[in-house]
């Protein structure tokens, strides 16, 4: 844990106005997966890219479920600013436990979602899943490893909705073909 709090105390001595702002900002597009709903929203009601929005709406759904509803209850982890009060957050705190990022997990569910089905919107949506990742270091919010671990459930997320969903598609195309 030393290691995490010198990344966040160092992360500390880079901030400046304009990038304070920038990287509230930023973690703000990801509070309650706002942004990645908007865009799920939006692929839905586009035919071309609606089973991709599909996709990614199962993608976070498993997402929040295993990190809102059991990881983040069953670990328990204290936020860092918890442990080092010293801290001014630039953020109202936030009233869940730490551990994996809610943020990261649901950025990295969502692009990774769109990489597996083939989408290609991924690139543009991963540098925004990055900065939001990021931002949570930034803000002395989270661990480095509370965000790494929410990165890597959103990407098992991402792959499993999409697993999921083009099974379902296969079993309901194979019934088409039984019933004609």
């Amino acid at each position: 844990m030393n290691l995490e709090f010198q990344i966040l105390n160092w992360l500390q001595t880079i901030h400046v106005p304009v990038l304070d702002k920038l990287m509230i900002a930023v973690t703000t597009l990801g509070n309650g997966g706002v942004f990645w709903i908007c865009l799920i929203v939006v692929m839905i009601a586009i035919p071309k890219t609606r089973k991709v929005g599909i996709i990614m709406a199962v993608s976070l759904l498993i997402e929040f479920v295993l990190c809102n509803l059991l990881l983040k209850p069953a670990v328990g982890r204290i936020r860092p600013y918890e442990v080092n009060s010293s801290i001014n957050l630039l953020v109202s705190p936030p009233g869940d436990a730490s551990f994996p990022s809610g943020h990261a997990g649901a950025s990295f569910a969502t692009v990774s979602a769109m990489f597996f089905a083939g989408c290609r919107v991924w690139i543009p949506t991963a540098v925004l899943a990055v900065l939001i990742a990021f931002s949570r270091l930034y803000l002395y919010i989270h661990y480095p490893t509370d965000v790494l671990a929410g990165m890597v459930l959103g990407i098992v997320c991402g792959w499993a909705g999409n697993r999921l969903i083009m099974v379902i598609d296969r079993k309901l195309k194979d019934r088409k073909v039984a019933e004609k």
